[in-house]
């Protein structure tokens, strides 16, 4: 678990995964991080809690005919296939880790330039989930956007103008917000980037390539 992280997810973002009310990579991504993050864990149990006793005051609905055995059915079969691998500690907290089968060797990159390397996780189409391997030293395209962009630090550490992202740390980028990120000395920085909108870019080379990238 990472005990120094500076920069969390807001209580919006929280008080929604909670509700169960985000998109499947935006879900991932609050997953990921509150896996690591002490204080945002605890933020979203506690609207876990909420959400239990606001259920226990309600009105009781009646089950569907067979939603008992079909429940029973699931886990008598055990967990789908992709997560059915056993866990191992890594560079990639446990919900990232589902999904690509593993840690770091099993992520299946594809260079997109620059030394940059990306891989595009499985998700519902509301929302794009990536990896990123960022080679230090390299910068990001300047970018700003049309929606929302969470990336959460999973290894090395990026300089985004007056900020340093590090380890467990998660930047919350929306329209208002035009920026360079470029990965610190050191190691190569890896993030977890999860998008409910394409990116804008100024560049003409990054905006050619954009719909080939998916980003």
């Amino acid at each position: 678990m990472t005990q120094d992280i500076k920069h969390h997810l807001n209580e919006d973002v929280l008080m929604a995964y909670a509700a169960g009310t985000l998109p499947e990579a935006f879900n991932l991504i609050v997953a990921a991080h509150v896996s690591l993050c002490d204080t945002c864990r605890a933020v979203a149990e506690s609207y876990d809690a909420v959400g239990g006793a606001l259920l226990e005051t309600d009105d009781s609905v009646e089950l569907s005919t067979g939603s008992l055995e079909a429940t029973l059915s699931l886990i008598a079969n055990g967990a789908p296939e992709q997560i059915k691998h056993a866990r191992k500690p890594g560079v990639l907290p446990g919900p990232v880790q589902d999904y690509v089968g593993g840690d770091l060797d099993a992520i299946k990159w594809r260079p997109v330039g620059m030394g940059v390397k990306q891989a595009i996780l499985p998700t519902t189409s509301d929302a794009t989930a990536r990896l990123l391997y960022i080679p230090a030293g390299c910068a990001m395209p300047d970018h700003g956007h049309k929606g929302m962009e969470l990336t959460l630090v999973l290894q090395g550490a990026f300089q985004d103008e007056d900020d340093y992202f590090a380890r467990g740390d998660v930047e919350t980028a929306d329209e208002h917000l035009h920026h360079t990120p470029v990965a610190v000395q050191g190691e190569p920085c890896i993030c977890l980037a999860v998008t409910d909108a394409p990116l804008t870019f100024k560049g003409l080379i990054p905006r050619i390539a954009q719909p080939f990238l998916r980003i």
